[in-house]
């Protein structure tokens, strides 16, 4: 079933690994490349900075996506920031071996300053902003002043801003977050997100007014 207009037509095979780096000239990363090729046509009348990643629910793939995105997008030369806005289970420090001992909650609340935070990788011009410590309310801090004008600070001192947040069906942080970014991108996967599920997301973004650039499928063999 399609729920939107398919922007993209990328089969990935979910790797928890950053392929694009460590492999760019296989298949995969060259999927992921179609990807932010799809998402720059999309953007002809308007311009699509701010990103969010989601999916119906866990493990569907949307934090290996948005990372391999954001590492073809700053190795292709434009500057990058990689947030992670799941405050419920982070997972992006992981992913870049990063500590997470400061990270988004922490600026947010105002015990933190933005370039402490902030970690500069080796991969092209991308960094990453972890999560930082894990709140009690994270839900009150996405849908704060302080999340907005943050990510109005953010869009000046960078080309692109990615965000991946907490699935759509498990917290009301990724319907709050749709709204204040350009566009969504929501992540399905083969043989695991049931139809109803991506539908419900579907409901949510449309409920939230977002821009829901398309849908990247994987798994799909």
């Amino acid at each position: 079933m399609a729920l939107v207009q398919n922007l993209f037509n990328s089969v990935s095979k979910r790797k928890k690994s950053l392929i694009s780096y460590m492999n760019p000239n296989s298949v995969i990363a060259d999927q992921y490349r179609t990807i932010i090729t799809n998402l720059q046509f999309s953007s002809i009348d308007k311009s699509f900075r701010s990103l969010l990643f989601t999916s119906p629910g866990y493990g569907e793939g949307k934090t290996t996506t948005v990372a391999n995105v954001a590492v073809s997008l700053a190795l292709q030369g434009d500057k990058v920031l990689l947030v992670d806005g799941d405050l419920r289970k982070p997972s992006l420090h992981e992913l870049f071996k990063l500590d997470n001992d400061k990270g988004l909650t922490n600026v947010l609340i105002g015990n933190a300053v933005l370039k402490e935070t902030i970690h500069h990788t080796e991969i092209g011009r991308l960094d990453v902003l972890s999560s930082g410590s894990i709140p009690h309310n994270p839900s009150e801090l996405i849908a704060s002043q302080a999340m907005r004008d943050l990510i109005t600070a953010l869009l000046k001192q960078y080309d692109y801003l990615l965000i991946d947040c907490p699935p759509l069906l498990d917290a009301v942080d990724g319907k709050i977050l749709a709204n204040e970014c350009d566009g969504v991108v929501l992540i399905v996967q083969n043989g695991k997100t049931h139809k109803e599920k991506a539908a419900e997301a579907n409901r949510i973004l449309t409920s939230a007014r977002a821009t829901l650039l398309g849908i990247v499928l994987n798994e799909f063999k």
